[in-house]
């Protein structure tokens, strides 16, 4: 197998797992605080391949994932498109930042993620009731990537050789 057909696999299966992780069953305490395992795993990759990545990858994924939890179909596709765009556009000084750092970038850009979502939830009148715990997983989400960012970065070397 060529080495962009490993790069391929490799994302498609990331972000496949990522699905499964995002529609999980968990009890309702621990629903709360689920990260935003889709939207990491898609920054990962456009941080680490930019390349490789494209709006097409998140739009498909976002389709994917709107039908995995029985959302708004393009809801997920459009909050994923736009995060690929910013992250994208912004991938090499984001390169340059520590993980510290680019987890807060990345907090900020999800909580932007969560603000169209609300403004969706707003037109078709399902608003959330504690906004507080709307905007959880976002924290959660800067918490885990530096452990995320540092996973990924190992199966990437193991199995692409970059």
């Amino acid at each position: 197998m060529t080495l962009r057909g490993r790069r391929i696999l490799l994302v498609n299966l990331s972000l496949l797992i990522a699905i499964a992780l995002a529609i999980f069953p968990l009890p309702n305490w621990a629903a709360a605080v689920r990260p935003d395992w889709v939207a990491l795993v898609l920054i990962y990759w456009c941080i680490a391949l930019p390349m490789n990545m494209g709006f097409s990858t998140a739009f498909i994924f976002g389709v994917l994932l709107d039908i995995a939890t029985g959302t708004l179909l393009g809801q997920h596709a459009l909050g994923l498109t736009i995060v690929s765009y910013v992250i994208l556009k912004n991938h090499s000084r984001l390169r340059l930042f520590p993980l510290i750092q680019q987890g807060v970038i990345i907090m900020l850009l999800l909580m932007v993620k969560q603000l169209v979502f609300l403004w969706i939830y707003g037109m078709t009148h399902n608003a959330p009731s504690n906004m507080w715990l709307y905007f959880l997983p976002s924290v959660i989400s800067m918490i885990l990537w530096p452990w995320l960012f540092v996973f990924m970065e190992n199966i990437r070397r193991r199995y692409l050789n970059i």
